[in-house]
């Protein structure tokens, strides 16, 4: 129970922290709902003035200057009302869109912090749901929230004081109801919210099954498979119809009970007030007035009530935003982390051993190995025994789960990520492009870089011949993902991204695997002249491609099976030979 107070409480905190940016517009706003509601609250003591007063005493010569007068007094607040409602209006809304705004920043910039491990688990559609639609009615509930319960409450203790000098019996009738109105409000709170939070999860899950469905659409349309997207969509798009059923339902049932309970009272105060009037307790100016005062205490009530479904629908999203706020990035910089400089090259791995947060084997183990500054490390093996994972573990996309690795005598876990990652730099078999030109995404390697230094590294990775052969050469827009280039292409846009980036360390991640021959010649090429000099290290699925390694490591389960070059292994005969002719009888064929 302690941990559940003290999570609500972190949680409320947070929110709340949120408005500190935009205290003055909060004042603002809050003064001008207090102004609005006790506007609200003159107009029935004016009626009740003109009515008991002014034409039940006055003659009329006496009662028309009066009630110009009043009406003056009345466009006079209508103007000032009209003032307060704008600025509660624009205002206040936009004081909610830039708390929405923050937010959005806020877990954006999150999501940029969390490892691999996370990204591992999670669905990109539901992420991004939470990033936007999760966050709307967010906007809503910072304006409206406060301003609403101020104003509810100015108007119903008005009404409510009001009311009492009016007619005390009448009074007491009203609120007999009003308790009853509040219980059936707390009952359908709980099941309201339950409901709405359904239907983020289901919107959520269909935001992902586009953004799957989209980002393949390649292989849907190879495989002929639109109808069973379809079908699947359709599944899911009926899930969250029954969703929208179930809280529409309550909803429905929530509006119309307290549509019941103001008929009610309404009813009431007319048969008790009528009765009255007969037994002359009360007279016909103090009814009205009455009517009039039941309507600005049943409207806050109403208000307040309906308060608690836009309270849900925020808190949901933002409860939502709050569990990925909550998830603490695994891999983060150590408070005395240092920024690596003069980089030369020389890694170490000392007994390192990784298994992933979620799995209790390891991937592998007892990994052994000093690799000097300028060394082309090859990385074999059969699939799954981690050599991708291996790799990933020196810029610390993950953590090593045991031993260590170092870069220039220095644990990498002692160094500031940018730094690290900065001077390292990976070309993967799977390339991605960003929407935007050829320009845009070489630059990506140093966002700072001239365009001169752009068409210097497109010049080193083979790739200026055939960018000034695109429409607009390098400011030709390739699509997202770089849709409209080749494999190869694309691979070679990738590599001039490092060369910009001018790493001492390289990690080549299968980078030619998925290419055609002639593709793979070119970016073999422009492999081999970026690696110059530079400490490497190249995971190889076609073997042919790293003969002239300077040293060759095998990976199996259980670590570093085989060291040496390729001439040194193939006498061995062991698993490197082994793989070699596997290879090489897959190629001849």
């Amino acid at each position: 129970m302690l941990r559940e107070e003290r999570a609500i409480s972190k949680k409320t905190k947070r929110f709340l922290s949120y408005y500190r940016p935009y205290l003055k517009l909060f004042y603002a706003d809050m003064f001008f709902a207090l102004l609005a509601a006790a506007i609200s609250l003159v107009y029935p003591m004016i009626v009740r003035y003109i009515t008991n007063e002014v034409l039940m005493k006055m003659e009329i010569s006496d009662a028309i200057p009066i009630i110009v007068r009043l009406m003056l007094l009345m466009l006079g607040l209508a103007a000032l009302e009209y003032v307060s409602n704008y600025f509660i209006a624009y205002k206040g809304h936009m004081m909610g869109a830039k708390m929405e705004y923050d937010m959005r920043n806020d877990i954006f910039e999150h999501c940029q912090k969390l490892s691999f491990n996370f990204y591992d688990n999670q669905k990109v559609g539901q992420i991004m749901a939470r990033i936007t639609n999760d966050l709307f009615d967010i906007t809503e509930l910072c304006h409206h929230g406060p301003e609403d319960i101020v104003i509810s409450i100015i108007k119903f203790l008005g009404a409510f004081i009001i009311l009492i000098q009016i007619n005390v019996p009448l009074t007491l009738l009203v609120f007999i109801f009003l308790p009853i109105m509040f219980f059936f409000a707390y009952k359908m709170r709980g099941k309201m919210n339950k409901a709405f939070r359904m239907n983020r999860e289901r919107i959520a899950d269909i935001n992902a099954q586009i953004e799957d469905n989209l980002s393949g659409i390649r292989v849907v349309k190879s495989f002929a498979n639109e109808v069973e997207e379809i079908k699947k969509f359709q599944e899911g798009n009926s899930k969250f119809v029954e969703s929208k059923r179930n809280s529409y339902w309550y909803m429905g049932a929530f509006h119309s009970g307290l549509g019941l309970f103001t008929s009610l009272i309404n009813v009431a105060v007319i048969t008790g007030g009528g009765l009255f009037i007969v037994k002359d307790i009360i007279n016909v100016g103090d009814l009205l007035t009455f009517l009039l005062y039941v309507n600005n205490l049943i409207e806050p009530v109403r208000k307040l009530i309906s308060f608690t479904e836009q309270f849900q629908n925020g808190m949901t999203g933002f409860d939502r935003f709050f569990e990925i706020m909550e998830i603490h990035p695994d891999i983060t910089d150590k408070s005395d982390a240092i920024e690596l400089k003069n980089v030369k090259g020389d890694i170490e791995f000392n007994d390192v051993a990784f298994k992933y947060n979620d799995t209790t084997s390891e991937v592998f183990k007892n990994i052994n190995l000093k690799v000097a500054a300028g060394d082309y490390i090859a990385l074999v093996g059969s699939s799954g025994v981690g050599k991708t994972t291996m790799c990933s573990l020196i810029p610390r996309f993950y953590e090593v789960s045991e031993g260590s690795i170092t870069v220039d005598g220095i644990d990498i876990r002692d160094i500031k990520l940018r730094s690290l990652r900065k001077n390292i730099g990976v070309v993967q078999q799977d390339v991605y492009l960003f929407t935007g030109t050829v320009m845009d995404n070489i630059r990506y390697g140093r966002p700072d870089a001239t365009e001169e230094e752009v068409i210097e590294a497109a010049k080193n990775a083979n790739a200026h011949e055939f960018i000034m052969e695109l429409p607009n050469g390098y400011y030709t827009d390739i699509g997202q993902r770089g849709v409209k280039l080749s494999g190869g292409q694309k691979q070679r846009l990738s590599i001039a991204r490092v060369f910009l980036k001018n790493p001492p360390i390289l990690i080549f991640d299968e980078a030619t695997s998925a290419l055609d021959n002639e593709s793979e010649k070119v970016v073999q090429e422009s492999l081999e002249k970026l690696a110059k000099n530079r400490t490497t290290f190249v995971i190889a699925h076609r073997l042919s491609t790293i003969k002239n390694a300077k040293k060759i490591l095998v990976l199996t389960e259980d670590g570093i099976k085989e060291t040496g070059t390729h001439d040194e292994l193939m006498d061995k005969n062991g698993v490197y030979a082994a793989l070699y002719r596997m290879s090489y009888s897959k190629s001849a064929s």
